[in-house]
């Protein structure tokens, strides 16, 4: 498209004629027997078309001035100037516009619009990788195509989404490293970090064409570090969130309307890198939030001994808790056994007994209590199973279940505060049906996931588009994204 004053005048005429169309498809003849379903389907295409006809006006209008002549590094002038083409994909669809750009004998060519406007290298703008990239860290990939497909009438590949995804991604470690702390007078006085693990399943590539593709189980460590405010409650009121049913009335749970504190500053983070990386990072998100005004430090992982080894060896002088959360899926499977299944209310009258009694620090007795139980009723081996795991599970870890000083001292005792990490951040995106991950792509979509979860993305995003135009042009500030500019204008 020639980027001349002629070409400006006609799509300015054009766009005031579909301006107009649009108040006359609103206030007509045909807008006295349509629905509101019906007016607000054909408005929303009919501005999105529209909007497409505003940036290309913008894109006209900007281009039709001719830059001043830039300068090569070496100080050659790069007089030769023509105009040449150039592709953007906007949410409003597939863009083309010509601008200038300069040449010289064996220096590289320059469009100083491009960066002007901070076009990204390749043709997705900005906002289209902003909207994609927050639907896919929640949503598979089909899913996000067609809500792309479906909203902007946009059909982009499978392909290029992950290679947004991946590109997208990489910046996070640098946003988490420049992210300002929370002030000092806003932090709360128990530190409190957290570890888990979950396993994905990748793709490696056989030997040979014959083999295909193999899959393996790779164990990603989820982090996170927070403070807060001491929220001190009894057993009892454990139990009743713990157990609490859906659209149980709260007359029969008032403890439940407490207003519990919130976090302060939560930070997750998720790594395929193994649990020395993954601690080892979070021991220096530790040190960086760590002062004298912190009274109690908190390290809460499973059962897992070698994250916990990690753990006591990169956080000295933290104290260990067992997640809250972990110990009631052994304890509900040891009652599911004892009980021959879960198909009264004696189970369920079982479960709390027997968790208020873990949650008053009283391990040995409910220990003691299924092992008995487990030799009255005789249970054969398999169906015992349940119950020894349980009993092996809090023996091996009764030092990290003293819920009762845990609790006296308002300590969280479960990562459920934080959505419960692993569940939330690996198992709800990475562990569909039939999901398999290259390990790049499962280590990026954890990357932009923890971002969604923490509350960064227009952070990160601002932060994503900078760093991007500095490698791409070089300059301080990077503009807004042209459909920002375009509304501006």
């Amino acid at each position: 498209m020639a980027a001349d004053s002629h070409e400006i005048v006609y799509r300015r005429e054009q766009v005031q004629e579909q301006f107009a169309a649009l108040t006359r498809m609103v206030t007509g003849p045909d807008a006295r027997s349509a629905t509101a379903l019906e007016m607000e389907s054909r408005l929303f295409r009919a501005l999105l078309d529209l909007g497409r006809q505003l940036l290309i006006l913008f894109f006209a209008t900007r281009a039709a001035v001719r830059p001043k002549t830039p300068v090569a590094a070496d100080g050659t002038l790069l007089e030769a100037c023509r105009q040449r083409p150039k592709t953007y994909l906007s949410v409003f669809g597939k863009i083309g516009f010509e601008r200038h750009r300069f040449f010289a004998r064996g220096k590289d060519a320059v469009s100083p619009l491009d960066a002007e406007l901070s076009l990204p290298e390749r043709c997705y703008s900005a906002l289209l990788r902003d909207w994609a990239g927050h639907e896919l860290a929640e949503a598979p990939y089909d899913s996000g195509i067609q809500v792309l497909e479906r909203i902007l009438n946009l059909r982009l590949s499978k392909n290029a989404l992950e290679i947004m995804v991946g590109e997208d991604s990489r910046e996070v470690d640098a946003f988490y490293e420049e992210k300002p702390l929370p002030a000092k007078e806003k932090e709360g006085p128990i530190l409190v970090a957290l570890a888990d693990g979950a396993g994905v399943r990748l793709v490696e590539t056989g030997p040979s064409e014959l083999t295909g593709h193999q899959t393996s189980k790779r164990e990603a460590i989820v982090t996170g570090v927070y403070s807060i405010q001491p929220y001190r409650r009894s057993p009892e009121a454990v139990v009743e969130a713990l157990l609490h049913k859906p659209g149980q009335d709260e007359s029969e749970a008032p403890r439940l309307r407490r207003v519990r504190p919130k976090p302060i500053g939560k930070e997750l983070r998720a790594t395929l890198d193994g649990k020395a990386a993954a601690i080892g990072r979070l021991s220096q998100r530790v040190q960086r939030r760590d002062s004298p005004h912190i009274q109690h430090r908190v390290a809460i992982s499973d059962g897992s001994e070698a994250l916990r080894e990690h753990l006591a060896a990169a956080l000295p002088g933290f104290t260990h808790v067992l997640d809250i959360i972990h110990v009631l899926d052994y304890l509900r499977e040891a009652v599911k056994a004892l009980n021959g299944g879960w198909t009264s209310a004696r189970s369920e009258d079982d479960l709390r007994k027997q968790l208020e009694a873990l949650l008053a620090g009283k391990t040995q007795a409910v220990i003691d209590e299924l092992l008995a139980r487990a030799d009255a009723r005789g249970l054969e081996a398999h169906r015992r199973k349940p119950v020894d795991d349980a009993v092996r599970y809090f023996s091996n870890h009764a030092q990290s279940m003293r819920y009762d000083l845990y609790l006296a001292r308002g300590w969280p005792i479960g990562s459920g505060v934080i959505e419960g990490a692993c569940k939330h951040v690996v198992r709800g995106r990475l562990d569909g049906s039939g999901m398999k991950w290259t390990r790049a792509g499962a280590q990026a979509m954890l990357q932009l996931r923890t971002v969604r979860i923490n509350g960064d993305w227009d952070s990160y995003q601002r932060f994503l588009r900078h760093r991007q135009h500095l490698d791409l042009y070089g300059e301080n500030a990077a503009p807004q994204p042209p459909e920002l500019q375009a509304l501006a204008a």
